[in-house]
């Protein structure tokens, strides 16, 4: 059990420090029958915040009444299952104020218990998500800051819409508002002479931060209705700290700042098969927001679409993160933004589709110190500007810290290994600005970094000489003296263009583009581009309709026909058959 952990009330300030109380090791298995909240009291309702105090060990059994304890029941296998039974039409938990933190470990607040539940068609989503039918949310005209707060190791929250939870500006500035907020001992919303000195918020041991909390299958930022609501949440997942957090299969969506941000600890976060749309409404825009020590930080298979700044932006971070087979498209909505901002060395970016974004793909920062950033075989569309850009000389102006650069000169000092991001290793350069095809082949060559691999991609939007990387083709090493050569099938008329790659540095911006000419030098013209309209989802295939077959045609032949004899006409008899 870890030493920080507190009861509600002593968050409230240093005078009820000595009022915490350490859960007990049992667990039960309790069932809220009530949204209704306010003052803990023994009747006939089991409320949300009674339902924490009981699993906290903050609210013993033996002070409920016979209904309650009707409904609480000890857990033979450690720790406790907090289930729903709200009636119908009473299903939004309105607070009142801030719930207390969930302290023990080994809690799961399971919405999914909740009859009708799964029954209602999911609407479209990344991975769908089905409707929640327990929300919470603030009561009209109260301020609560944060929907849940969590403390404990091994915690997980399923199968619930939170959303509305924000603070108010004032003159000092509140601790961070989120719908689920993950650190070991939370701080409370406003600094104050009844708050617990600094030294009390003890963030660097890592194991005080909560280990393995999981948040899935909720709706964050939005009630089951799927509307905007009247009143938006600050964040949606904020890890203050912890220590192996999964953030997976969640809608996350509408909220002021960013859909997920991290800040003193975030080590081996995992967020997979999200939908994050429409985040950065009014503060923070990046959909998902990096800082801190994020060391095995795993982004995978997310949709990051709509929202206001970029779909990834780190900043300052300690650890590398590993982002890969997401789809990060159409961001950048109220800035122009990367859609990717990398700060800090060993971060790997594969595999993803990265496009319609009104700044470069992957931007790699010149400072802080920025290197060994690979970033390949990713998919590139409708960018304006580099699919990879590296900032050049210490630039760090505000726009510095949100765009790339532009292409950059080539590496003509040692000096610039310190100055730009990923080492200024060079850009690829082809030996031509066309090469000829022979027998549905072309040969490729150029120079780049000795001991790097350039991959080289097919490039498909027409006009700009540093058009999006959308297909890659091959990839080829390069020799001890800087060149490379190879042969790939392409059309005439085709545009390529290359990366580079070296471990100890990271991963290039791409060549100048270069053409596929036919075999006597002439370049067929484009086809016209498909158009089609900005959108989160692709468009559904509209199946047509079953055809039913139709009713065999039957034939019904008599079996005796007579005719009279040398005549082709059919005798009375039979014409009545």
């Amino acid at each position: 059990m870890k030493p920080l952990f507190l009861s509600a009330v002593a968050l409230l300030g240093a005078s009820a420090i000595a009022e915490a109380q350490i859960p007990t090791e049992s667990g039960y298995q309790i069932t809220i029958n009530s949204n209704l909240d306010g003052a803990i009291q023994p009747d006939t309702a089991l409320t949300l915040r009674e339902a924490i105090a009981i699993a906290n060990g903050t609210l013993s059994y033996e002070t409920l009444s016979a209904a309650e304890q009707a409904l609480v029941r000890p857990s033979a296998a450690g720790g406790s299952q907090v289930s729903f039974d709200l009636p119908t039409g009473q299903t939004t938990i309105a607070l009142t104020e801030l719930l207390p933190p969930i302290i023990a470990s080994d809690v799961t607040l399971d919405g999914t218990t909740q009859p009708g539940y799964g029954d209602s068609t999911p609407p479209r989503a990344h991975v769908p998500v089905p409707v929640p039918i327990v929300s919470l949310t603030p009561a009209p005209g109260q301020e609560v800051f944060r929907g849940l707060t969590i403390s404990g190791d091994r915690v997980t929250v399923r199968g619930l819409s939170l959303y509305g939870f924000t603070a108010a500006p004032r003159s000092t500035q509140t601790t961070p508002p989120a719908d689920i907020f993950i650190s070991n001992a939370p701080p409370p919303a406003d600094a104050g002479l009844l708050s617990p000195p600094v030294s009390f918020f003890d963030y660097a041991p890592a194991d005080l931060a909560p280990q393995d909390v999981v948040i899935e299958q909720n709706w964050l930022g939005l009630p089951p209705s799927g509307d905007i609501p009247a009143q938006t949440s600050a964040f949606g997942v904020s890890v203050f700290n912890a220590v192996n957090p999964i953030i997976r299969q969640n809608r996350i969506e509408y909220h002021d700042g960013s859909g997920i941000i991290t800040s003193v600890r975030a080590e081996g976060l995992q967020v997979t098969q999200n939908t994050i749309l429409s985040n950065g409404l009014a503060g923070m825009p990046d959909a998902i927001r990096l800082e801190g020590k994020i060391a095995d930080t795993t982004i995978v298979d997310n949709l990051l679409c709509g929202n206001d700044g970029s779909g990834i932006f780190l900043f300052k971070p300690s650890g590398a993160a590993d982002i890969r087979d997401n789809i990060i498209q159409f961001n950048g909505r109220r800035f122009q933004r990367a859609a990717v901002y990398l700060m800090g060395q060993s971060h790997q970016v594969t595999d993803n589709f990265i496009g319609y974004q009104p700044g470069p793909g992957v931007a790699v920062t010149s400072f802080p110190r920025s290197d060994r950033n690979i970033i390949r075989n990713n998919r590139f569309a409708a960018l304006d500007g580099l699919s990879i850009d590296l900032n050049y000389a210490h630039n760090v102006q505000v726009q510095d810290f949100q765009q790339g650069d532009g292409p950059n000169p080539l590496r003509n000092s040692r000096y610039r290994r310190e100055d730009t991001g990923n080492a200024a290793i060079n850009a690829p350069q082809f030996s031509a600005y066309g090469f000829p095809l022979t027998d549905n082949q072309v040969s490729l060559s150029g120079t780049a970094d000795p001991g790097s691999e350039v991959d080289l991609y097919q490039v498909t939007e027409v006009g700009d000489i540093y058009s999006p990387l959308a297909k890659m083709l091959t990839t080829v090493a390069v020799t001890a003296q800087g060149t490379f050569s190879t042969a790939v099938e392409l059309p005439a008329g085709a545009k390529v263009s290359a990366i580079a790659t070296d471990p100890s540095y990271g991963t290039s911006e791409p060549a100048a583009v270069t053409t596929v000419t036919a075999a006597d030098g002439s370049i067929p013209e484009p086809l016209p581009e498909p158009t089609t309209l900005p959108s989160c989802f692709p468009p559904v295939v509209q199946q047509p309709p079953a055809v039913e077959p139709p009713e065999p045609l039957r034939l019904r032949v008599p079996r005796n026909i007579h005719f009279a004899l040398d005549r082709s006409n059919i005798s009375a008899e039979s014409a009545t058959c």
